[in-house]
């Protein structure tokens, strides 16, 4: 896979989560010929076109869309969501493939923060 240049401050990930990984997979392919490659129980990456973002599917009890922002200094972006009204949901964690953490904004949205 090839490294990708991130936009900073931009959108560079989402999540869609739901209950049956396998009909998510199924809609997503069928509707708009994304591709889902299952890395593990509950969880696939999407492959959307070209100059899109890609994504992941996520096997979860609740259906959820969670927008990913890559940000240049995670721990600022975190500091400043709190300051400004958000939450943590999720700390700085090293996943193995980026380094992210987790907020919700003062409306309760969540977003990941994803450091570029």
């Amino acid at each position: 896979m090839a490294h990708k240049t991130f936009v900073r401050n931009g959108i560079g990930h989402f999540d869609v989560s739901g209950r049956n990984l396998s009909q998510l997979s199924g809609f997503y392919q069928n509707v708009f010929g994304w591709k889902a490659e299952s890395k593990g129980p509950g969880y696939a990456l999407v492959q959307t076109p070209d100059g899109s973002i890609n994504g992941a599917l996520i096997e979860a009890e609740e259906a959820a869309l969670t927008i990913g922002i890559t940000v240049p200094n995670l721990d600022d972006a975190l500091s400043a969501a709190v300051v400004s009204g958000g939450s943590i949901v999720m700390p700085k964690t090293d996943n193995g493939w980026v380094t992210k953490g987790q907020i919700k904004d003062p409306a309760g949205n969540l977003l990941t923060l994803i450091q570029a």
